[in-house]
């Protein structure tokens, strides 16, 4: 695995002060929506001016189209939070848990963007809560691929999994389980392959797939009990992804700015941005050549010229 390190990331600032922003999406005219985190909220930047267009509350942690009025949300349940040396963090510090009290789980649903009205779609998966909700995904037959990332306490750890909403609204499908901090996903430009980056373990797993919401296991994935292939293991903590027009994914790569992994796992680039955490980049405009990314650390939705096309979202069954 060759990796190469590139020069910071130059990017311009779209919006400020947004909490802890997550889920970007560049819509067509422009404008960008996301989420808020710690704010329990999902938001509208256009223009340099900020609008909040729906107050979900919990923690709205991604967000897809379903249509270009409709989102569905991946909300994790809100999680417990912390300043340290004047940073909010989802994690109280003292005790490295991020499990708010009473937690009971999280849950994905729809909300209208035009009136703000919030529907609940689905908090649990053949008689098992949802633990904490966070990345999802449509695919060109209209279902939902979303990862379950779960939560964190001082001596233990949720296990996560893979799941799909078929678009025709029948019962959820664990797809692939256990996996260790689950978070990104997305689909190749085929659709014949999902991808899942882990938190925990820096790895970027990918199963292929044999018909809508179907994976195949790996051949001698026998040791792996969710049956993925390791396209890549890294030193790297990984959050949300995007797939590039070409295949590659670009992953928000947390302390350390955009990492993108070719397809066999062989080329690894990193594009450093200092001094902040980086959670999810989104592509979009008339090129596909406009990455809108979120900087957490400091609540900063920001844009920046990527030097390959992104590959453009399928939107969804309103489910």
């Amino acid at each position: 695995m060759r990796t190469k390190i590139h020069e910071p990331l130059e990017f311009e600032v779209l919006a400020a002060d947004l909490g802890f922003p997550e889920g970007p999406v560049i819509q067509d005219d422009g404008s960008v929506l996301a989420v808020d985190i710690e704010g329990g909220r999902v938001v509208k930047v256009d223009g340099g001016k900020t609008s909040v267009v729906a107050t979900p509350g919990g923690g709205p942690n991604g967000l897809a189209l379903a249509d270009p009025d409709i989102g569905i949300i991946a909300n994790n349940g809100g999680f417990l939070w912390s300043t340290v040396n004047g940073v909010t963090i989802p994690i109280d510090h003292a005790t490295h848990t991020n499990e708010p009290p009473g937690f009971r789980g999280g849950w994905i649903e729809r909300v209208d963007l035009r009136t703000g009205h919030v529907t609940r779609l689905f908090d649990q998966c053949d008689g098992r809560p949802l633990r904490g909700p966070n990345d999802l995904v449509f695919d060109e037959a209209g279902g939902l691929w979303f990862t379950d990332h779960g939560k964190g306490r001082f001596e233990s750890v949720d296990r996560g999994g893979l799941y799909y909403a078929p678009p025709d609204g029948s019962p959820l499908v664990c797809a692939a389980y256990p996996l260790l901090g689950p978070n990104g996903v997305g689909l190749s430009p085929d659709g014949a392959v999902v991808y899942v980056a882990e938190t925990h373990t820096g790895r970027l797993w990918a199963w292929d797939l044999d018909g809508p919401g179907q994976v195949r296991r790996a051949p001698g994935a026998l040791a792996v009990r969710h049956g993925g292939r390791c396209v890549a293991a890294t030193p790297f903590s990984f959050d949300s992804l995007a797939v590039e027009a070409d295949g590659r994914i670009a992953i928000g790569a947390i302390g350390d700015g955009i990492v993108t992994v070719t397809p066999d796992g062989e080329e690894v680039d990193v594009h450093p941005i200092p001094g902040d955490v980086t959670t999810n980049i989104a592509f979009g405009g008339a090129d596909m050549r406009t990455a809108a990314i979120t900087l957490s650390r400091s609540g900063r939705l920001v844009r920046a010229t990527w030097p390959r096309p992104g590959l453009p979202l399928h939107i969804g069954a309103a489910v």
